[in-house]
């Protein structure tokens, strides 16, 4: 059993289920209890300090509801990993970064826009399938499956994406990948190293880097309040787009119909095309469902990004795109040298998962607890903040942008919020030039933090900037 030696004063004003919370806490925190190991059980605590185990259940709980430790069907509770990896992605000097270790030890609350809800993940279920996948097939999956991805995945995909997003496509247009990265580096080669890529200004820097790193020219294109300014994208040589349009990343706007359909006649004038990242189209807040750009394309210009990533689990490493007929057949000619990136193990169970019904009853229950933090991060920025805040792209997706309405430059924001244990994001990560990049406007996610953990994250910003 772990060691553990609280000091319970039975005569504090203090309860002891939150004296004991408070220490188990400390102790994660520290490091003396490492990430994942096992907690004593509640029986086996209560007698070796000899307190009730109702004081015992009392702490887990607390400790359960933020975030401290999670449970294991039929193994036990278990320390969470507070801080797997820090990736702050600093466009500016090294004297601002803080020193890893130090971090670790003070982040309490991480507002990271890449974490999803792993409490609700259907564990068991996911197990089951796993299982089923490898009995059923006898090892047929540890051989090299279809270069673009096992075709029962890919028909339960394009089923999912007509019903859903209006995409329409057939199974063979499908490739799948491991991750969009990767499937960005491919879609770059197919379409030509030679094409100059135009990119929101701000976007998604991963996207930009995979590109520049194939050699591809990239031109940054302001946003304006629907998305991607049309009159700068014309007044550019780009014959390709890349646009984030059901939740523009990092701003969050939503792209209207009629700015897709101008975006549509673009690359019809041009022989371009537009690559559309539907990256979390699954969350939406407030208003009516909009058609995809696929959906909505008639000439083969688009294709359609989508993952797995935000909906399901990060790790999965599962994403796909859809090509249209042209680029389709100019990769079957050149390109399927390249094996499958994703592991079929994981593409099977993943085709179980989708066909069973698990993926929608997943996807409703996520969308009803992710509506939930959103309305109470939103209260609770209301809150704390009022009107010394602006909200930035409220209506969709797992995270905000939050503008602070006072002279205070982005490293002093991150450095005050690190110093009170909140880990916030830059947002001139995501700008071509850091330089024209504002500077009181910082990223919050809050797809991975429990309610407790979303209105204490708030409080605690608000006193670390001095509200």
């Amino acid at each position: 059993m772990i060691e553990m030696t609280p000091f319970l004063d039975r005569n504090s004003e203090k309860p002891l289920y939150m004296q004991l919370s408070n220490y188990i806490k400390q102790e994660i925190l520290s490091g003396r209890i490492k990430s994942n190991e096992k907690l004593p059980s509640k029986r086996s605590l209560a007698q070796y300090l000899g307190i009730s185990v109702n004081t015992v259940l009392a702490a887990y709980d607390q400790l359960s509801a933020e975030g401290f430790i999670v449970s294991k069907p039929r193994q036990g509770l278990y320390a969470a990993v507070i801080e797997e990896e820090l990736e702050f992605d600093y466009p500016y000097s090294q004297p601002f970064l803080i020193e890893e270790e130090k971090e670790t030890n003070r982040v309490l609350i991480d507002f990271n826009s890449g974490k999803v809800d792993l409490v609700h993940f259907p564990y068991a279920i996911w197990r089951k399938l796993t299982i089923q996948s490898l009995y059923e097939d006898q090892g047929e999956l540890f051989y090299n499956g279809n270069r673009q991805g096992e075709r029962v995945l890919r028909e339960q995909i394009a089923k999912y994406l007509f019903a859903s997003k209006g995409v329409r496509c057939s199974p063979d247009q499908i490739i799948i990948g491991a991750g969009t990265q990767m499937l960005i580096g491919l879609l770059g080669m197919i379409i030509g190293k030679e094409q100059i890529y135009a990119l929101e200004d701000p976007g998604f820097h991963r996207t930009r880097m995979v590109l520049q790193d194939l050699g591809v020219r990239t031109i940054p294109i302001d946003l304006d309040s629907d998305g991607i300014n049309l009159s700068k994208l014309k007044q550019s040589n780009a014959s390709v787009v890349y646009v984030t349009p059901s939740h523009q990343f990092p701003y969050g706007m939503i792209m209207p119909i009629s700015r897709r359909m101008e975006l549509l006649k673009w690359a019809e004038e041009n022989d371009g095309y537009i690559i559309e990242d539907d990256y979390d189209g699954e969350y939406r807040y407030k208003g009516n469902p909009i058609p995809s750009l696929q959906g909505l394309d008639g000439k083969g210009k688009v294709i359609y990004l989508g993952t797995f990533s935000k909906s399901l689990i990060p790790s999965l490493r599962i994403s796909y795109m859809v090509l249209p007929p042209i680029l389709l057949e100019r990769y079957r000619k050149h390109f399927t040298i390249y094996k499958q990136t994703a592991s079929r193990l994981h593409q099977q169970t993943l085709y179980y998962f989708m066909k069973d019904g698990y993926w929608q009853s997943h996807l409703n229950k996520m969308r009803t607890l992710y509506r939930k933090k959103h309305a109470l991060l939103m209260s609770s920025v209301e809150k704390y903040f009022g009107k010394n805040v602006n909200v930035i792209g409220a209506d969709s997706g797992l995270h905000i942008v939050l503008e602070i309405k006072k002279q205070i430059g982005e490293a002093p924001l991150i450095e005050s919020a690190i110093a009170s244990g909140v880990k916030v994001y830059p947002l001139s990560t995501y700008f071509h030039d850091t330089q024209g990049s504002p500077d009181s406007k910082i990223l919050l996610g809050f797809g991975g933090l429990t309610e407790f953990e979303i209105d204490r994250g708030i409080q605690l910003l608000k006193a670390a900037w001095g509200f």
